[in-house]
């Protein structure tokens, strides 16, 4: 088999034990795993991985395109292994969820945002990003991968790996052979127990930066003031240390003005990296006419993990971008949208 054509799907685990969800997460592991067209591969939620883990380690090692089925947005997906260092050309997808639409391609992207600093390096590959939560009906994602596996094909070597998943006893022993697949940080005896309990990951929280909508204007790194984001040597915002930030927290997405940061665990769907949100118009009407807006929340939500930590809360006075002094005299849609409604006298 080594050197055959093959798409590698990977399955990427719910963060919790929900059994209908890793029903689901079995049921397309099986189907996959008798098709000969494809590699299949289960590793932790992507979102939770360190640096080390062999689950990662395994991904960067995938040289074709890939397959990518989580619990999470595909752009939420797309831009975390970005950071990983697993990148690619967005893949298009046509089995989507109510609350995303089909992912625009990077030349679309960048024609809507000319300002976006974009990636780097980007190999010429697709990855395919599946949300999970698009379907409770497995051959839908089926059909899709097979669709996929029709249009696209990869130069493997002949490996499938299980990286903290829960495959039955007998599928392991058919399948695999645990001290090569768990032959990175792990133990020498191959015994995936041992494997297990050394690679157990824990929820993480930090933010994800879009580099097709971000334009590194450092509005991000101004307001937190937590030293969750840096500068690299290209001096480009990057998220510099991860396990700084407030569980939680998603004050930063708030204030960022082209919607370019990303929770993907937050339960509102702009935040977490749904597809569609408008560059540039960073507002939620209701908490408008409710009497606040999007930066107002953000510099409540500081506050509140600054008081936590023991320090003293800055309210608006620290970090927030003045939107009206601008001193080129540009204004933008949202500026525009906030004179109407003064206008109206609410």
């Amino acid at each position: 088999m080594a050197g055959q054509k093959k798409l590698t799907v990977v399955i990427s685990q719910h963060q919790g034990k929900n059994p209908v969800k890793r029903q689901l997460e079995e049921e397309l592991a099986m189907a996959c795993m008798m098709d000969p067209e494809i590699e299949v591969s289960i590793v932790p939620n992507l979102y939770d991985l360190s640096h080390d883990h062999s689950g990662l380690l395994f991904l960067k090692g995938i040289q074709g395109d890939v397959v990518v089925l989580s619990w999470l947005f595909p752009r939420a997906t797309q831009w975390i292994l970005d950071r990983t260092g697993v990148k690619g050309k967005a893949g298009t997808v046509f089995l989507v969820g109510e609350d995303d639409e089909e992912d625009e391609d990077q030349d679309e992207a960048a024609e809507k945002n000319p300002d976006a600093i974009g990636t780097l390096d980007v190999p010429n590959r697709l990855i395919y990003s599946i949300d999970l939560r698009a379907s409770k009906d497995p051959q839908e994602f089926l059909a899709e991968i097979r669709r996929i596996v029709e249009v696209t094909s990869t130069e493997t070597v002949d490996l499938m790996s299980w990286i903290q998943g829960e495959p039955k006893k007998e599928q392991l022993e058919r399948y695999l052979n645990p001290q090569e697949i768990f032959g990175i940080g792990s133990s020498q005896t191959g015994s995936i127990a041992e494997v297990e309990a050394e690679e157990k990951v824990s929820r993480r929280w930090y933010p994800v930066i879009d580099y097709d909508r971000c334009t590194n204007c450092m509005e991000c790194i101004d307001f937190c003031l937590f030293g969750v984001y840096g500068v690299d040597a290209l001096d480009r915002i990057l998220v510099e240390a991860q396990d700084s930030c407030k569980k939680g927290c998603p004050a930063c997405s708030r204030v960022c003005p082209e919607n370019a940061i990303v929770f993907p665990q937050h339960k509102t769907p702009a935040i977490a990296g749904a597809a569609g949100e408008v560059a540039g118009l960073k507002i939620d009407l209701s908490q408008l006419f409710g009497g606040g807006d999007a930066v107002e929340m953000a510099a409540r939500e500081r506050d509140i993990e600054l008081l936590r930590d023991g320090r003293d809360a800055v309210g608006l006075a620290v970090g927030i971008p003045k939107r009206q002094a601008n001193a080129c005299g540009v204004r933008d849609e949202l500026d525009d949208l906030i004179d109407g409604l003064d206008d109206l006298d609410l």
